[in-house]
């Protein structure tokens, strides 16, 4: 008896700057993120990509991605994919971009991902504001007689 269908596992999800595929087939990855570090907020990300790869599933499937706000309610983005596993033993890439994405606050965003309405995975994206640090041969400021 041959299974109808089987729920795939998330093999991996990783957020990064980029994905570009080879003529190969094969996938590459680049600027995989850990943590956003910017100058201030708010800021706008032009592009951010989360890569998933499904195996050991039967059927067909829809994978939903959702970045969510530090107030852990807000969904400032969210992607849609369907996609279909024929047999167990075969995986599934899907690359889900999210464009313009506006940090208002600093904080620590989250990564949702979920399959057929069932969470797979959450993992946190700090925000982290360092301001610009001096720069090597740079005039510093003088200094600003109090007012």
């Amino acid at each position: 008896m041959q299974a109808a269908r089987i729920l795939p596992d998330l093999q991996s999800s990783l957020l990064c700057e980029d994905v570009r595929q080879e003529t190969s087939g094969n996938f590459i990855v680049v600027g995989v993120i850990n943590y956003i570090r910017v100058p201030q907020v708010p800021v706008t990300a032009f592009k951010l990509c989360v890569f998933n790869r499904w195996t050991a599933g039967v059927g067909q499937f829809t994978e939903s991605i959702r970045l969510i706000a530090p107030d852990q309610t807000t969904v400032l983005r969210k992607g849609e994919v369907k996609f279909a596993l024929p047999e167990a033993n075969l995986h599934a890439t899907n690359v889900t971009v999210l464009a313009q994405v506006e940090f208002k606050t600093a904080g620590t965003y989250f990564i949702e991902v979920l399959v057929d309405d069932v969470m797979k995975l959450r993992y946190p994206v700090p925000i982290i504001v360092v301001p610009p640090q001096h720069q090597p041969g740079a005039q510093p400021m003088p200094p600003q007689p109090p007012a």
